[in-house]
């Protein structure tokens, strides 16, 4: 064979192993999800599962006893089925057969096994344990005891009935866990988890990368049969700022991306909360309404006295348009909260004409206030973080022609949530973002025995007629008769003015076009078990 003749082979060679390594690639692309989380994790134990990214990550790796749909409604999980008896205070799990944990090895051998009710009751205890500091334990705080009956029935009794208990055991805090395990990595144990979920850990290195490989052995199948998850990996990255995630993803280099940021919205989005029309072709995006009120609360118990004249908190109310806020300062992200504090996305949601956007009413307002005090000055300070400082702007401008001065305060998230806590600011932006599908979850914070610092009523609201609805609310087990007390307690707190519902928040996700089965719920959980690419 002649130097050519070799030379040309060696070139198809090279070109044919190049084209197949470039299929391999694209092959192996196809069954990895990646995505970005800014704010960095921390731990990848349950039992610390307290923000959005600690949850998404552990959604993956654990289960409990029940889990929710994109309804919000309750299904099994670990648990085949349940009964509540005892007038609503004792829940008996049945517990399906050969689920196990991931496979791991322990003291050089294979640990693997089989998850059983004792386990539950250790990861309960585990919760609990004022050496663990969980900041999860709350959720037990209904719960009397718990115990094991068996390898398969795991029994809860509570103290009294709490009809949105079952939504709890959804959060990931109810996590099972293995004791062995925890005994045996200690607190390494955040970083070597173990557990039942649709993919199992691989690699973390702190700050840069996170890896999930699939578990062969996941006890899920779709309808068809199909074992889940249909992906092999989960990759997840920490670039720091959003802006460089969404450069990451414009170039293809993640899959999804969750919620919009004030750097990219004006290039991504219209001013009516569309794709615009060169990324259409490119990405999908998808909404839904978020479990998360926007809002400005005042402190009934401030020194600045205007805030103690509910025509001054209605002023405020009815001085400012939602409607066009949400439109020109969030891109139409949002539903303005013209109705009460429940928001949209819950059964519960209350349809009363809450505070509309009525500036002649908020100016007559202001004047009454200034002639039945001689205060010819009144003066409102808003305090906020940086984030939501053109919403306050806004607000300050529009509330201001009605004869109103509005100062604002802007400092640090961290020294903004202590000092609201230590009742040092009179008015305060805040956000409530629910930890179980319940309206219940929206309403415990008006009750008076809640007062901060002790509890997270900050407004110091205070009524007896709704902390009697309250405690009746919660002896219902009827959810047609528990949710009109609810509106009927929604409508007390804005009749009182001790809020400013400024917008109920929606979940926006974008992913690349060959993402399929993502979907999307009202508490933003990623679950990533039924998601492929094509």
């Amino acid at each position: 064979m002649g130097l050519k003749s070799s030379i040309c082979l060696l070139a198809v060679s090279w070109l044919l192993l190049v084209s197949c390594t470039d299929e391999a690639i694209k092959k192996r692309d196809l069954q990895v999800f990646r995505y970005n989380e800014h704010a960095n994790i921390t731990t990848l134990d349950p039992a610390f599962a307290k923000d959005l990214r600690t949850i998404w990550v552990t959604n993956q790796l654990f289960n409990g006893l029940v889990q929710l749909d994109e309804k919000l409604e309750v299904h099994p999980d670990i648990a085949k089925s349940w009964t509540i008896s005892n007038k609503g205070k004792t829940y008996e799990f049945i517990l399906k057969k050969g689920i196990k944990f991931h496979k791991h090895i322990l003291f050089g051998k294979d640990s693997t096994r089989t998850v059983t009710a004792n386990d539950f009751e250790y990861s309960f205890n585990r919760l609990v344990d004022p050496e663990v500091t969980s900041p999860g334990k709350w959720v037990l705080e209904f719960v009397e005891k718990f115990e094991a009956k068996n390898d398969s029935t795991f029994v809860i009794n509570l103290k009294q009935p709490f009809p949105p208990f079952l939504s709890l055991m959804s959060m990931k805090y109810c996590s099972v866990i293995p004791k062995e395990a925890v005994e045996y990595f200690g607190d390494k144990f955040r970083a070597n988890p173990i557990g039942t979920g649709p993919f199992q850990f691989k690699l973390w290195v702190e700050n840069t990368k996170l890896v999930f490989r699939k578990n062969h052995s996941y006890y899920e199948k779709d309808e068809n049969g199909q074992n889940l998850p249909y992906l092999e990996a989960v990759a997840i990255t920490f670039l720091p700022d959003k802006q460089s995630e969404f450069l990451q993803f414009v170039q293809g280099n993640i899959d999804f991306m969750s919620s919009i940021d004030a750097s990219f919205k004006d290039d991504l989005l219209t001013t009516d909360g569309k794709l615009k029309e060169h990324y259409q072709d490119k990405i999908n995006m998808i909404s839904s309404p978020y479990l998360n009120t926007e809002y400005l609360g005042i402190y009934l118990d401030a020194a600045e006295k205007e805030v103690h004249a509910i025509k001054i908190r209605k002023a405020l109310n009815y001085g400012f348009n939602r409607e066009k806020m949400i439109l020109y300062l969030r891109n139409g992200i949002g539903t303005p909260a013209v109705n009460g504090f429940i928001p949209k996305g819950l059964p519960s949601f209350n349809e009363m004409k809450g505070y509309t956007y009525q500036p002649e009413k908020a100016k007559q307002l202001v004047q009454e206030y200034i002639e039945e005090t001689g205060n010819l000055n009144p003066s409102v300070t808003i305090s906020t973080n940086s984030q939501y400082l053109d919403l306050c702007e806004y607000i300050q401008r529009e509330v201001e022609k009605t004869g109103l001065n509005v100062n604002i305060d802007v400092m640090p998230p961290s020294t903004l949530r202590q000092t609201k806590v230590q009742g040092k600011l009179s008015i305060f932006r805040g956000s409530w973002v629910a930890d179980y599908p319940d309206a219940e979850n929206y309403l415990f914070i008006f009750h008076s025995k809640n007062f901060s610092p002790n509890g997270p009523n900050y407004t110091h609201y205070s009524s007896k007629e709704f902390d009697s609805l309250y405690e009746h609310s919660i002896t219902i087990t009827n959810n047609k008769e528990r949710h009109k007390l609810y509106q009927k307690m929604d409508s007390l707190v804005m009749e009182s003015a001790a809020v400013i519902p400024l917008y109920y928040d929606e979940v926006v996700r974008f992913t690349q076009k060959n993402v399929k089965g993502l979907g999307i719920n009202p508490v933003n959980l990623l679950d990533l078990k039924k998601v492929k690419k094509e």
